[in-house]
Order: structure tokens, then sequence, then C-alpha cells
């Protein structure tokens, strides 16, 4: 079954071209920085000591995905930094990174902030997900 698009000279439907696409430039010679990405989730102590709710160790039960990224001989005011929805794109005069985000976060509700001693980026961001049996809150 094919799907017939809107104007038939154009070879892919918008469905098929992944979000961040957009961003993608093969032809930057710019670097691409290193970074890290960590999870975080809240636990208390009906989590830790009595294994009350259905938290595990898993990045299922984050809350939080928190990028480091480390970005040598940057100014602050010479960082762009766009979110959406599952991608991270980062642009500086010397570097350069599109990140497809393991999980889909809240593009609008973000924390970054430049730690200028380290020379790191570290922004915050809320993982949106469905509710499931493990994220019901």
């Amino acid at each position: 079954a094919q799907v017939k698009s809107e104007n038939s000279k154009t070879i892919w439907n918008t469905e098929e071209v992944s979000e961040g696409a957009e961003f993608d430039d093969t032809w930057d010679p710019r670097d691409q920085p290193e970074y890290e990405i960590l999870f975080k989730q809240s636990v208390g102590t009906e989590d830790v000591f009595f294994g009350m709710s259905r938290k595990d160790l898993s990045t299922a039960c984050c809350e939080d995905i928190v990028i480091k990224i480390k970005l040598p001989e940057t100014k602050y005011a010479d960082i762009t930094l766009n979110i959406q929805d599952k991608v991270l794109d980062l642009r500086t005069p010397k570097k350069k990174l599109l990140l497809h985000l393991p999980y889909r976060v809240d593009s609008r509700n973000g924390k970054a902030r430049f730690l200028s001693e380290e020379e790191t980026l570290e922004v915050t961001l809320r993982v949106s997900r469905e509710f499931d049996f493990i994220n019901f809150a």
C-alpha cells in the first residue's frame, strides 16, 4: 500500500523525516564537543528503605535528563541552544552539537547553566512520558 503525497513531485512524506533533521549539516566543519548524558530521579525514604514505589535504577523511572557539554574557550554569550521535543541543537563559533535525545522532553520548561570554571554547559530537561505502571504521578 503506497501513500500518495499532496504534491506529486515530493520524494518523501513529512512523516518519514525525523525530527531535527533540518538542523543536521554534514558540511559544517565545526567539531562536536564532548558531552555526557545523565538521568535523574527523585527518590524519598519510602523508595530507598521501604521499596514502596515501583521505581528501580532503570532510565524508565527517571524524571530528568541532564546533558553536560564541555565547551572549552567559550563564552556564555556565544552559545546558541535550541531544544525541541526529541532534539538538542547547540551552536558556538567553534563547536556544534546535534543530539537526538533518548526520550521526549518538555521543550518549554528546561534549565541551562554555564559553569565557567569547568567550561561546561549543563542542560536539565524534564522527561515527558506517558503514564504507565511506573510513572503514574
